[in-house]
């Protein structure tokens, strides 16, 4: 996993616990958000555990009643293929859990958390003129309309594009998967779209 990356994730969690006049709070205080949303990826993993267990005895309790309910070879079939499914989503959630411990160590490295201190900072700082900026790349929609994920992922990207010095096609590939954890299941789609249209307003105005 890369570094920046967690980083990106640690400011979007991060971002989700401001309210109110953002620009009124203090470094120590994002540093405070930054160390809660480590606390949050830790209950990730112990959530990831727990739906794992539970999908487990749902599969087993499946295979079971096909074995002692099941009254013809067709309800047999629809129990077992129940009790897969059931197994398959528990192993999603195991692969879960085997990735997050490395994200929470990653998350635990200053680099990591420099970084994502230095994105909410950014934001806070600076929320104006990115908000301006993503408006006028949005195109129907009006960013106060959209949901606070969908906001706080632009945020980022954009932050990293006007502010952090990063790459446009990084910050962009970034969001999208941020929007692919987090957001609606064609949030990518959309980030991806408002984020081009960023990009390429950014190269004009250099032209």
């Amino acid at each position: 996993m890369q570094p920046r990356r967690i980083a990106r994730e640690l400011a979007l969690l991060s971002l989700s616990q401001l309210s109110g006049d953002s620009k009124k709070v203090a470094k120590e205080q994002l540093s405070g958000l930054v160390l809660a949303a480590v606390r949050t990826l830790t209950g990730e993993v112990q959530e990831a555990l727990a739906t794992a267990v539970a999908e487990l005895q749902r599969g087993n309790d499946r295979l079971l009643s096909s074995e002692t309910r099941a009254t013809d070879l067709k309800t047999s079939r629809t129990m077992v293929r129940d009790a897969i499914a059931h197994t398959q989503t528990a192993i999603n959630s195991l692969g879960t859990a085997v990735e997050l411990p490395e994200m929470i160590h990653l998350a635990n490295q200053h680099e990591v958390r420099d970084y994502a201190l230095e994105i909410v900072s950014t934001i806070t700082q600076k929320r104006q003129i990115i908000d301006e900026e993503i408006g006028e790349a949005l195109v129907d929609w009006q960013l106060n309309r959209l949901a606070q994920i969908d906001r706080d992922i632009l945020r980022i990207a954009a932050s990293e594009m006007l502010f952090l010095g990063q790459e446009d096609r990084v910050a962009i590939n970034e969001a999208v998967e941020l929007a692919k954890r987090y957001s609606e299941e064609d949030g990518h789609r959309f980030i991806n779209g408002v984020l081009r249209r960023f990009s390429d307003k950014l190269k004009t105005a250099k032209i």
